[in-house]
């Protein structure tokens, strides 16, 4: 059996890609809450709101169709901080660990960055996607200005811990 990571990469973001980080954001989002504000203000104009701040966007690509995405979105400068946000892997790519390849790169990027943390909101009903997160590093703590009406969780992963 082929190794999974052959046929998967991730790449930065393209214009090409914006429709693709929308829809599958809008697919689980649809599938589990309802949209809010923030969610079509960051999917609707992910240049301006993520990009052109500081943000960054990643895809998962397999076999050339995109499957997975992720956003690091730039909340505070002194000291720099990012959101994980927007994390959506398409239902056909489910259990090939993209998630956890989007997150990792993405936590790659931030300490490149010299960004002191990373946080994240999600929902206690998401039960994989915490357990990936706790995999990645995040530990619990109290919610705090959630931007969302789901939210439930949050996590944070200290970055001065692992430089």
């Amino acid at each position: 059996m082929n190794d999974i990571n052959n046929e998967v990469k991730v790449i930065p973001y393209e214009p090409q890609y914006k429709e693709a980080f929308k829809a599958l954001n809008e697919e689980w989002i649809k599938t589990f809450f309802v949209m809010e504000p923030g969610d079509y203000k960051l999917l609707d104009h992910p240049e301006e709101e993520i990009l052109n701040k500081g943000g960054h966007i990643a895809f998962a690509m397999l076999n050339g169709c995109v499957v997975g995405t992720c956003a690091l979105v730039k909340t505070e400068d002194q000291p720099l901080t990012f959101e994980l946000s927007k994390m959506a892997v398409s239902p056909k790519a489910q259990g090939k660990k993209l998630g956890y390849l989007l997150g990792s790169a993405l936590i790659e990027k931030a300490k490149e960055l010299k960004a002191e943390k990373v946080f994240l909101v999600t929902n206690s009903i998401l039960v994989p996607a915490i357990r990936l997160y706790e995999k990645l590093g995040f530990k619990h703590i109290p919610v705090v200005n959630a931007g969302y009406d789901r939210v439930d969780v949050q996590m944070e992963l200290d970055l001065r811990t692992l430089h």
